[in-house]
């Protein structure tokens, strides 16, 4: 029997406590909410507080999970080679705790953004919908199922 193959990923919206989020800027996607790849061995939280410094140079804590999405169409990565299999993503609240914004080779740089300016900077279809989940947060988990190849399908989206 072949056993599955899943990414699963972690992703925080940081907030430094003054109205502000953390949004880093990659060269694939552009401007997005920090967070990536748990490793194996590691747990979410701790994957998503290296993620976070690994990023942008914050120290932060994990306060409270908000999401969680899949995305369940293949593709192939901007190597031109790899498939992409489905991922499956955490996102959670994080609290600013330290740290001087920086970059990374991942990100070409980092920012505080007022939370209500976020989604005039982020322009990739599925981080968007997974911000705006942030913005309507009322304590209940959100899933969302979606596609972003060929182009962005949300195919399901609910609290649980």
């Amino acid at each position: 029997m072949k056993m599955p193959t899943h990414i699963v990923a972690v992703g925080g919206i940081v907030e430094d406590g003054k109205g502000n989020v953390l949004l880093v800027k990659t060269v694939h996607r552009g401007w997005e909410t920090p967070g990536g790849q748990v490793e194996v061995g590691e747990n979410l939280t701790d994957a998503l507080v290296r993620e976070i410094k690994e990023e942008s140079g914050i120290d932060a804590e994990v306060s409270q999970m908000i999401g969680v999405y899949s995305n369940t169409g293949n593709y192939i990565w901007h190597d031109g080679e790899t498939e992409v299999p489905t991922k499956v993503m955490f996102d959670f609240i994080c609290r600013y705790t330290g740290g001087e914004l920086g970059v990374s080779e991942e990100t070409t740089d980092s920012s505080w953004v007022a939370k209500e300016k976020v989604l005039d900077l982020v322009e990739t279809p599925a981080i968007r919908a997974r911000y705006q989940t942030y913005l309507e947060f009322e304590g209940k988990i959100n899933y969302m199922e979606y596609v972003t190849k060929p182009v962005f399908e949300l195919k399901e989206k609910r609290s649980v």
